[in-house]
């Protein structure tokens, strides 16, 4: 069984050479896909000075296509019989192609998330090897001292050969904050306790994620419209087809470059257009889950859902109601019923 690595990246040249320094540093080797989504950096060049020892194939797109879009072409142009899909901006431990396959072993037709962690420090740092500031971080980066500076760096040699120290950085979740911590606690949680909770699609991840090529092809990859969430519908889809999600010990290691986490709130079209094109409870009661990590002040505390479980036992009494807004409307009517557990 052999794997292939999808790397989407764009405008991120400087994060991509380190995460090409570790999976040329892998256990067990594996075909490496990065799709350049219309990068306006030195994006190519990096690619081109990647390790020779890499079996690495790099797709150019023109003009940025999306993150569902260039991972789809990233996977049309694998021959691996598994793939694993990474950012560009995120490490990958030197055992996450072999923990992955671990996941798939006897060919069994799973989708296997694995642990998501960040490090901290990186956020100013256009180039986090060697220092260069963000646009707008000028001022911030000049008044590090010189070893919060060396603490903040992280180099070619250290992903190379000091990887221990680098974990040893690193904290749960993809970003830093409450919110993403929670969330992915509770994702991992419902991963390894509740293994037959008919909403684990739910605790998908968009990087650090592997699945059969084969089925992903079979129900037409991510969602081409979906940009936040795409690696949750891929796994419902998945799901209906009779996959399994299961939890993986593959850890990533997010290079952080912006303030806050994407909020699925932020953005409401991926939950339009999720749930047009699977129109479940569930999928409409999504956007409470958000709400509830959030603490959102104005969501009575008896109608959060705070785990996973939760969420599919509130959408189970939801069934046959039609449309986004009155299955959110019937689920927060019942509020007065008890706190979701």
């Amino acid at each position: 069984m052999r794997a292939s690595v999808i790397v989407r990246s764009k405008d991120e040249a400087d994060r991509l050479r380190l995460v090409l320094v570790s999976l040329a540093g892998q256990s067990v080797p594996a075909e490496i896909v990065v799709v350049n989504d219309g990068s306006r950096d030195h994006t190519r060049a990096v690619l081109a000075e990647a390790d020779p020892g890499l079996d690495l194939v790099a797709l150019h797109h023109e003009a940025p296509e999306g993150r569902s879009s260039a991972a789809n072409a990233g996977a049309a142009r694998a021959s691996g019989d598994i793939l694993i899909f990474l950012d560009g901006d995120t490490l990958a431990a030197p055992d996450f192609v072999e923990r992955h396959l671990h996941c798939h072993r006897d060919a069994r037709a799973v989708v296997a998330r694995g642990e998501t962690y960040h490090i901290r420090g990186t956020r100013p740092f256009l180039d986090p090897e060697r220092g260069t500031p963000m646009p707008g971080q000028e001022a911030k980066v000049a008044g590090l001292s010189e070893a919060e500076r060396a603490r903040s760096l992280v180099s070619a040699r250290q992903v190379r050969d000091e990887f221990p120290a680098l974990e040893r950085r690193a904290q749960p979740g993809i970003y830093p904050g409450f919110g993403p911590r929670r969330l992915f606690e509770l994702e991992m949680a419902a991963l390894g306790e509740a293994p037959d909770c008919e909403v684990l699609w739910a605790a998908a991840s968009g990087s650090n994620q592997s699945v059969p090529r084969a089925a992903f092809l079979a129900v037409g990859g991510f969602h081409p419209e979906i940009s936040i969430n795409e690696h949750r519908e891929l796994a419902l889809k998945l799901c209906r087809q009779g996959l399994r999600m299961v939890p993986s010990a593959a850890r990533s290691y997010h290079l952080i470059h912006r303030s806050g986490w994407r909020d699925p709130l932020a953005d409401p079209d991926w939950a339009r257009i999720f749930y047009e094109a699977h129109p479940l409870p569930a999928v409409a009661l999504l956007p409470l889950l958000w709400e509830s990590l959030g603490e959102a002040p104005d969501l009575p505390v008896a109608a959060r859902l705070v785990s996973l479980p939760a969420l599919a036992a509130a959408a189970r009494p939801l069934a046959g109601i039609s449309g986004r807004e009155a299955v959110r409307a019937a689920h927060l009517a019942r509020m007065g019923e008890g706190a979701h557990v």
